[in-house]
């Protein structure tokens, strides 16, 4: 069974950072697509950025390329996003998903979604 929690979130001012987490269970961390996203009030939800199958690679999305940075843990089964330099248009809830395959920000095959960590820069 699949799971995926996130946690880190929080409230900062423009120009903090923040690490949020990405606690998997039920599948080895390396064998899918892990991706980030994040969804604004009032706005579509967007990838922020994707790490690939065992980690061979990772994509950000243009607009956090340079701030934000996906990592991952083997031995914890945990993926990372370290957000620097954060600005308020990066407030909404971020979500971790995985998938079989990925190409750029975009899953192909059954997708696994988190709950959503809020975040929140002023």
């Amino acid at each position: 069974h699949v799971q995926l929690v996130e946690s880190g979130g929080g409230s900062v001012q423009a120009g903090g950072s923040l690490r949020l987490s990405c606690a998997a269970s039920g599948y080895n961390i390396t064998t899918r697509c892990l991706g980030w996203f994040r969804q604004a009030p009032g706005k579509e939800r967007e990838g922020v950025g994707m790490i690939y199958i065992r980690a061979v690679d990772t994509y950000y999305a243009d607009s956090v390329k340079g701030r934000f940075t996906i990592s991952q843990d083997t031995a914890k089964n945990m993926s990372y996003l370290e957000m620097n330099n954060l600005k308020p248009e990066d407030t909404g809830m971020y979500y971790c998903a995985a998938a079989p395959s990925c190409s750029g920000l975009n899953f192909y095959g059954r997708e696994y979604w988190g709950q959503g960590t809020q975040v929140t820069v002023s």
